[in-house]
């Protein structure tokens, strides 16, 4: 920094540091009190603004031009002094060492941000309804182009830039008349200056510049507009051979003389609109002398077309190659586009025939189960698996239902999440206002407490304190209490997980054991048949042939016991029959 610095830059410097960003702009208004005090063109006001770019004020001016004007204390009012405060310090400023830096980023950021917050302005001017309010911004919109206009004068490698920039196109371009009027002022001023750098622009910005020019002097009512624009080209086709060329031999500008003369004859520029009409209208010996030229022009031209194309040719072998390459690229895209079509036939055709066999695979395991089941079984079977069918169709119809409804309903879901998102946001400002509020209140103090209230409120905290003793736990305690909850809910997922598992083939045994029970008590029936029989028919034998009855006993006990051996041990073990005990063939009728 450097030394002897002015005392109320220090303190102004101090104070933009330590204020809130909401703040900062008004603040800065105070450098306009420091530089008007201060002798124009004395070496102190110099000193005065290398003080202000050394502590980064001018950087802070621009930071606050970029931002809206809304959340700008003061408004427009307040960003078009600062235009004023940023042009005339960065006018007569000697940088130093940062010099780089000062020319090359600063004042192009300073002279694009005028640009800008001129388009802002336009915009709120053609926006604005009321005419106080149109006149206040007219008035700023003029400070901010005086203000860009000083800077220019002190800067003139700025006006490259500006004629450059697409905002300065875009406020030329106004059909308002008044910010017309405003930026047509603007735009002679900058030429009466240095009306050289216009040629040095690109050719495209030139030609949208001639064109809006010309638009305004045929197409505008104002003769305000209408007598700028005529001065304006005036200027410039007196300045430069080069428009006014342009301006006679272009084909964009034909039929521009007859134009002019079918203007009415103002008597404010009739002067100068026909100064203009007779510098686009030459005498013989210049057309003569531009005709050669243009002949001259067109014979350059047409040996460097020749060479172009003889260079083309040359290069011709290299282009069928290239053209090639491009051919075979194009056929292998075109093959690999067919080979991917042709693999999703077969994926869909390969997927078709899945589909097919596992309705096929189905058919035949339902099949095999109608085998498997009892037939007193197939109607429940069947039953059970119509209910899983409708549960699945349900399942699927609702799913679909509900994303439809889903689908119209999500714009009344953004917007409810959007208001919720503002409340939310609006909540928390006025939380911040009222803390705020609460921090900046001023203290009223306390009031005073007797010795009997002090003793009382002591005696309800120990109370309090006694009923209600806190407990604390390390970190370590609480890692393992974690740790042991975590483990307890992995093993009850896991042993759900199990039981779920068990519980289903637990049923699946059910059904199977009350099939086969099903089926043995046929059988036990059919054996209880067989034996009524043999009964009946060892005691017609014994009637006539009494000493061979032996063999029927045996038969019975030999054959029939252990079907009823069997039948207990199948119930014994699934639990089914555990209460009844056959052991012989005596308890199994009984049971029967």
């Amino acid at each position: 920094k450097p030394a002897g610095t002015d005392p109320r830059i220090l303190s102004l410097a101090a104070e933009v540091a330590k204020s809130p960003e909401q703040n900062v702009p008004v603040i800065l208004l105070k450098l306009k009190e420091i530089i008007n005090n201060t002798p124009l063109g004395s070496s102190e006001l110099k000193k005065v603004k290398q003080d202000i770019y050394c502590y980064d004020l001018i950087q802070y001016c621009l930071l606050v031009l970029s931002q809206d004007s809304s959340r700008i204390q003061g408004g427009w009012s307040t960003i078009s002094q600062l235009t004023q405060i940023l042009s005339h310090c960065c006018v007569g400023l000697e940088p130093g060492e940062d010099g780089e830096e000062f020319y090359k980023e600063l004042l192009p950021s300073a002279a694009e941000n005028f640009l800008v917050l001129g388009r802002r302005l336009q915009t709120c001017f053609i926006n604005a309804t009321k005419g106080e309010e149109q006149d206040k911004l007219l008035h700023f919109f003029q400070i901010v182009t005086d203000s860009l206009f000083w800077l220019l004068g002190g800067h003139i490698q700025l006006i490259q830039n500006v004629l450059q920039s697409d905002h300065f196109l875009h406020l030329l371009q106004t059909d308002n008349v008044q910010i017309g009027a405003t930026v047509m002022t603007l735009l002679q001023n900058i030429l009466q200056i240095n009306s050289g750098n216009l040629l040095k622009i690109e050719g495209k910005a030139l030609h949208s510049i001639l064109d809006e020019i010309l638009f305004k002097l045929l197409s505008t009512p104002s003769p305000v507009i209408r007598s700028t624009a005529t001065k304006l080209l005036l200027v410039l086709a007196e300045s430069h051979q080069e428009i006014l060329i342009l301006l006679r031999l272009s084909a964009c500008y034909k039929g521009l003389r007859s134009l002019l003369n079918k203007q009415e004859t103002l008597t404010e520029f009739s002067r100068e609109l026909r100064q203009l009409v007779d510098l686009l209208t030459p005498k013989i010996q210049q057309e003569v002398e531009e005709q050669k030229l243009h002949k001259a022009a067109c014979l350059i031209q047409a040996y460097w077309k020749g060479f172009q194309t003889r260079k083309r040719l040359k290069k011709l072998p290299s282009a069928v190659i290239a053209l090639q390459r491009s051919f075979r690229a194009k056929r292998t895209k075109m093959l690999l586009e067919l080979n991917r079509q042709k693999e999703e036939e077969d994926l869909r055709l390969r997927l078709q025939l899945q589909k097919q066999r596992a309705m096929r695979l189905s058919r035949e395991s339902r099949l095999s189960m109608l085998e498997i089941i009892h037939p007193g079984q197939v109607e429940k079977y069947n039953r059970e698996i119509e209910e899983k069918s409708a549960l699945t169709i349900q399942k699927h119809w609702r799913g679909y239902r509900e994303r439809k409804n889903f689908r119209q309903q999500r714009p009344s879901l953004t917007e409810y999440k959007a208001a919720v998102t503002l409340q939310r946001a609006v909540l928390k400002f006025l939380a911040k206002c009222r803390k705020k509020k609460k921090l900046f209140a001023s203290w009223h103090g306390l009031q005073e407490l007797t010795d009997a209230r002090r003793v009382e409120l002591k005696q309800q905290v120990d109370d309090y304190v006694k009923r209600h003793p806190g407990s604390q736990m390390s970190d370590v305690a609480s890692r393992e209490l974690h740790a042991q909850a975590q483990e307890r809910l992995q093993h009850y997922f896991m042993g759900r997980a199990i039981e779920e598992r068990a519980q289903q083939h637990r049923e699946a045994l059910m059904a199977q054991i009350s099939t086969n029970i099903e089926q043995l008590m046929s059988m036990l029936y059919i054996c209880l048949c067989f034996i009524n029989g043999i009964t009946h028919a060892r005691d017609v034998a014994s009637k006539i042939f009494r000493p061979q009855i032996v063999f029927i006993p045996v038969l019975r006990k030999s054959y029939i016991i252990p079907v009823f051996n069997c039948i207990h041990s199948i119930c014994y073990k699934f639990k089914y029959f555990n209460s009844i005990q056959i052991t012989n063939f005596k308890d199994a009728v009984l049971f029967y």
